[in-house]
């Protein structure tokens, strides 16, 4: 079986870097038997696969594409633990953190309060430059603050900041 020994030789040379890095801790984790890492990778790896076979065509999805399915999968994780936990189902929402925390190795490190206080002031201060005031400059602020988080904080936390300084 000497064949085994090159088990990766299957993966494309143009396949994104963070997809490769999945599976290669897919295999790893079966090996060691964790199952909770394991489900969650498949898991994650099936959401993936669905979204390159969307659309018109076959495709392979970018680095920051695959980051933004890993986001979407460990939000869903958030809100089903949340869930369990108003149910009652403790087991069940301990098991949501464990995968949100899973996926969560594989994303960008979160912004910090301060660091994203920072980011929303800047932000704003750029868009009072730019003629926009009060609550109407809601859009512009978000549109100058998104690009720079990029993945690094959720929508709500980083709307409930730059509504914060607005009305500061």
């Amino acid at each position: 079986m000497q064949w085994a020994s090159g088990s990766a030789s299957w993966h494309t040379s143009d396949m994104t870097t963070l997809k490769t890095r999945l599976q290669d801790d897919l295999t790893a984790a079966i090996r060691a038997r964790d199952e909770l890492r394991s489900a969650t990778l498949r898991l994650t790896l099936t959401a993936i696969q669905k979204e390159e076979v969307a659309g018109e065509s076959a495709r392979e999805l970018s680095d920051a594409e695959v980051e933004k399915i890993i986001t979407r999968e460990a939000k869903k994780r958030r809100e089903a633990a949340d869930a369990f936990a108003k149910g009652g189902r403790a087991e069940q929402a301990e098991r949501e953190r464990a995968e949100g925390e899973v996926l969560a190795e594989y994303l960008p490190k979160q912004l910090t309060d301060e660091e994203l206080d920072a980011l929303v002031a800047e932000a704003v201060a750029e868009a009072k430059a730019a003629g926009a005031e009060g609550p109407r400059a809601m859009g512009a602020v978000m549109k100058i603050v998104n690009p720079k988080v990029a993945g690094r904080a959720e929508g709500g936390r980083v709307a409930a900041a730059v509504k914060k300084h607005l009305a500061g």
